[in-house]
């Protein structure tokens, strides 16, 4: 069941992906992270330097970062060296070491935050049961990109 190329009302159609750029995005240099690290710090957005700096660290895909609960990377009342999440694509577990500067951001922003282990790192701001939805933190990676000049449409949440 295709459309016609004869068929009246398809012929003006306008093809979805024309005029983008489509295939995998660019990855951001150091550089680029450095700048975006400071961009977030000079602006004081505690919550959006802990989402990047543990996108960084992890490497995990969108869904499975906004669905981190704040257990996954607690530890009495520390944050954990080494964290393990399972892939929601692959059903597997995935462990990743945080570094002592994401760590310091991400005790931070949980102790403004506040919550149980049980809550997620990064609650929706609809639901508050609920976690960030990706595409949420699509925006927030297109924002970060815009911020230190770069082209949002070369840039995207597996840039990171």
């Amino acid at each position: 069941m295709g459309y016609s190329r004869f068929d009246p009302a398809m012929q003006r159609r306008v093809a979805w992906n024309a005029g983008k750029n489509v295939g995998t995005k660019r990855p951001l240099t150091q550089k680029q992270i450095w700048a975006i690290r400071f961009h977030l710090d000079r602006e004081g957005r505690l919550r959006d330097k802990a989402l990047f700096d543990l996108a960084i660290d992890s490497k995990l895909r969108g869904c499975d970062l906004v669905k981190i609960k704040i257990g996954d990377i607690v530890a009495g009342s520390d944050i954990r060296n080494r964290a393990t999440v399972i892939q929601q694509k692959t059903n597997r577990p995935v462990q990743f070491e945080l570094t002592a500067d994401v760590r310091a951001t991400l005790l931070a922003w949980l102790e403004r935050r506040g919550g149980s282990t049980g809550d997620y790192l990064f609650p929706s701001r609809i639901d508050h049961a609920g976690h960030m939805s990706t595409r949420q933190y699509a925006r927030l990676v297109d924002e970060w990109v815009t911020a230190i000049g770069l082209r949002k449409s070369e840039y995207g949440t597996h840039s990171l």
